[in-house]
């Protein structure tokens, strides 16, 4: 019966898999001006909550990445949701910030074992020319989670209470874990269908390990590919990480509060799926590059910039600007994590070690922006923050179109 699965369905169910999975992380942010009121959570450890999801991958990304493929990459998802459905419920029952945040942790393992072999994954379900298409619309996976979790959780929250939030996320987690197991086939069936080589490579421990780091490590590609991703997670989390409380500052709440800031994640998703197309038809991955930090850079002067104080339709379209064109970093970043791999047997690695510096950049960016506003009494200088990531990540993004002129990578270069 499983080999009777459809490839196209598995993919599709993998993507939903890491709209469940983002979800644990958009959960968090609607839920913060209840958690201080009656915790007591403060600034800095509500900015550590945000972040501490990412502590797993920050210091286990490159050696998940490793070994995911030669444990099962289907295996690998289901033990993280497995592991965010335990850790979300008992995060329910959680009754300080330190129990929280432990717990936190806990979820950010879940989520890095459910959401790094996802594009493994997909390459091995997809054909190759859906490939990039495929990879633009994985990349829309956090922002069409984390909108969701904004829109529903301002309504939810007051009605139902924060535990029970987390109760409920506890029960998606589970329920996409069996959705993954019936509609993707066994990672024995898949390796019995793949090319001999591609089995050879996974099957090698010797290759899988010190040989995988040491030529992932040393190409060019892997390190660039992941260190211009860090300074796009990290100011993408910050910001909407920190909308639902930035608002209810300015006395929005309910409907109102979950749509505005549901949008501000939802637009990303564009910016992800109209990467995946534009580079099918040719596009340059480094222009995509270019104008996404561009764009967060002049969106987050307009959004936080004292110029913008007294016009908040301008400070929202900011925010708008900074998600959506934003959206084009990620869905380009995915896609070429896969073509700048050293070899065909580094894959997973390479995806392991952009997650691993994807999370140190969510781990820095949310509690920087955090103490920041603390420091100032504000948001007003969060654009300089968000300002210094966008030109750190157009020198990266100008060295990796460098890189990928000189250099034969796996797939197309353009």
């Amino acid at each position: 019966m499983a080999a009777v699965k459809s490839p196209l369905l598995g993919a599709w169910t993998v993507i939903l898999s890491g709209v469940v999975v983002a979800l644990q992380i958009g959960k968090l942010p609607p839920a913060l001006p209840e958690l201080q009121i009656q915790m007591g959570v403060t600034w800095l450890q509500a900015g550590f909550l945000l972040s501490m999801v990412q502590f797993a991958g920050l210091s286990l990304g490159l050696v998940v990445g490793l070994f995911a493929d030669r444990w099962g990459l289907r295996l690998c998802m289901l033990s993280g949701l497995v592991a965010l459905s335990t850790a979300s419920f008992l995060g329910g029952l959680a009754s300080t910030p330190e129990t929280l945040l432990w717990l936190r942790g806990i979820e950010g393992f879940g989520f890095l074992l459910a959401s790094l072999p996802a594009p493994a994954l997909i390459r091995q379900l997809v054909p190759p020319d859906k490939l990039n298409a495929m990879m633009g619309l994985w990349g829309a996976y956090m922002p069409a989670g984390t909108a969701l979790a904004l829109l529903v959780g301002p309504l939810w929250i007051p009605a139902w209470g924060w535990p029970s939030w987390w109760w409920l996320f506890a029960g998606l987690s589970a329920l996409m874990a069996l959705g993954l197991l019936v509609a993707v086939p066994a990672d024995s069936l898949r390796r019995s269908s793949a090319s001999t080589e591609r089995s050879n490579a996974s099957s090698d421990l010797r290759y899988s390990l010190a040989q995988r780091i040491h030529e992932t490590l040393r190409a060019p590609g892997p390190w660039l590919v992941s260190l211009t991703f860090a300074m796009y997670s990290g100011q993408w989390l910050a910001v909407v990480g920190f909308l639902p409380s930035i608002y209810a500052q300015a006395g929005l709440s309910g409907a109102l509060l979950g749509v505005l800031t549901a949008l501000a994640a939802a637009v990303n998703m564009v910016g992800n799926v109209a990467s995946g197309r534009l580079l099918q038809k040719g596009v340059s991955a480094g222009l995509l590059l270019y104008c996404g930090f561009l764009a967060m850079a002049l969106g987050g002067a307009l959004a936080f910039g004292a110029w913008t104080s007294d016009l908040p339709s301008w400070r929202y379209a900011g925010v708008l600007l900074f998600s959506m064109c934003g959206g084009l970093v990620p869905g380009t970043l995915f896609s070429l994590a896969l073509r700048l791999s050293p070899s065909e047997g580094t894959v997973a690695a390479t995806v392991g070690w952009m997650q691993q510096w994807s999370s140190a950049g969510q781990f820095v960016g949310p509690p920087a922006v955090a103490w920041l506003a603390a420091q100032v009494g504000g948001w007003h200088w969060t654009w300089t923050i968000t300002g210094a990531f966008c030109v750190v990540g157009m020198l990266l993004s100008w060295r990796m179109a460098w890189v990928i002129r000189r250099l034969n990578p796996i797939g197309q270069t353009n």
